[in-house]
């Protein structure tokens, strides 16, 4: 796990950009460890480069290792330890402060799919500004009216603009 990272100056100005604070959901880091899916190579190469911080906790970290082991990804114990191995090298560990496992004081919508819940709770946890992924339910909840996200939730692909980062770009392929 590593440190986070510095913030950007911008030359001939005093404005100091902190990196952008992501949560990634399971799917975003199974797309860019094991498939290396073309959309989320930037985001990769930019988190590993220390242009974002990404942050998880303990419960994004076991589903992580339980979906490793899905027979479907053909990952041996070996690969499955490399490829969480990997992600704790360039992500933050950001746990809950005691038994309460909400985000406190923070009001968050409820997802109907309560395993993606960690997500929100996390991502309002660490401040985070984005919530990466291509779960439709949790996609669905950035428009929420009643409650909204005090984060966006988007996709990696729509995710790479607000980041300052291109697709086709290859200095920032992995």
């Amino acid at each position: 796990m590593r440190a986070l990272a510095p913030p950007r100056v911008f030359p001939h100005t005093h404005f100091v950009q902190p990196p952008m604070r992501l949560v990634l959901d399971t799917n975003i880091v199974m797309d860019m460890l094991h498939f290396a899916n073309p959309h989320t190579a930037p985001l990769l190469a930019a988190l590993t480069a220390g242009r974002c911080t990404a942050f998880t906790d303990r419960d994004c970290l076991a589903e992580l290792a339980r979906v490793c082991t899905y027979p479907a990804f053909a990952l041996d114990p070996a690969a499955q330890a490399a490829l969480i191995a990997r992600y704790t090298g360039f992500v933050v560990v950001n746990d809950a402060d005691g038994a309460d496992e909400d985000a406190p004081g923070i009001a968050l919508p409820r997802c109907r799919d309560p395993d993606d819940q960690k997500f929100l709770v996390l991502a309002a946890r660490c401040g985070a500004d984005l919530l990466i992924t291509r779960d439709k339910l949790l996609l669905r909840l950035a428009g929420h009216r009643r409650l909204p996200p005090p984060f966006r939730i988007v996709t990696a692909e729509a995710a790479l603009p607000l980041l300052g980062l291109a697709p086709e770009d290859p200095a920032l392929r992995v």
